[in-house]
């Protein structure tokens, strides 16, 4: 696994985020597997298991994780790579890089096929079409509106044609779901972005005539979470 150069951590992140990704106890309490499956009310394998599955039950080519994520998934991807298929794992705070490493190596990822790079979402520093596929794991409802909209963009550019950019976020409930009311003082006060994800499509942050050949919604637990598919036209 090899790692790129620095960059600055984004000031939003240092300010509202510090508590779950850069303190250095951070990661000792966010990673835990029952803790992050609790975060999403039991959900996290489900979601998890929905985002690859969109990729393939064998991974033959060159995939892009954006952020790295508390809990299993990237164990679980890295566990599907086929002969020829690698990962990319990007993040801007090194802390959680770092943490990626450590997880692998318990998971005895091959270290040649799985790279964690210091990057930022909204700046990736890959070439146009590089990766087979891209996906975004609960990352959406952590940035402000300008941040996500690069974000979407650029993780649409390195998407090869007719590879897919597989999100998976929060969506506001439907009416008959507690969680529709129980959620909102929560994502109020710990994800201030959070409710942009509720009250707007993801589509809404694509790029003006993005090359967007087909796009696919499904929502999961009462429609809290969501799965959006976006093939890239070819």
């Amino acid at each position: 696994m090899r790692q790129s150069e620095p960059v600055t951590i984004p000031k939003y992140l240092e300010n509202t985020y510090w508590w779950a990704y850069l303190h250095p106890r951070a990661v000792h309490i966010f990673e835990r597997q029952w803790l992050v499956n609790l975060i999403l009310w039991g959900n996290f394998a489900r979601l998890r298991n929905a985002a690859l599955n969109e990729i393939g039950e064998v991974i033959h080519g060159r995939v892009l994780q954006v952020a790295c994520v508390y809990g299993d998934f990237t164990e679980h991807m890295v566990r599907r790579l086929g002969p020829k298929g690698s990962v990319d794992v990007i993040d801007v705070a090194p802390i959680q890089i770092n943490n990626l490493h450590a997880k692998l190596k318990l998971a005895g990822a091959d270290p040649s096929r799985v790279n964690a790079l210091l990057q930022d979402s909204s700046d990736l520093h890959f070439p146009d079409g590089s990766h087979d596929d891209v996906v975004v794991f609960f990352l959406l409802h952590e940035m402000p509106t300008e941040v996500r909209r690069k974000t979407v963009a650029e993780a649409l550019r390195v998407t090869k044609p007719g590879g897919k950019l597989i999100f998976v976020d929060y969506h506001k409930p439907k009416a008959w779901s507690p969680f529709r009311y129980l959620m909102v003082p929560v994502l109020t006060t710990l994800e201030p972005f959070a409710m942009d994800v509720w009250n707007n499509e993801i589509s809404s942050w694509l790029p003006e005539k993005a090359p967007v050949a087909k796009l696919e919604k499904k929502t999961y637990f009462g429609g809290l979470y969501q799965k959006v598919v976006i093939t890239k036209a070819a």
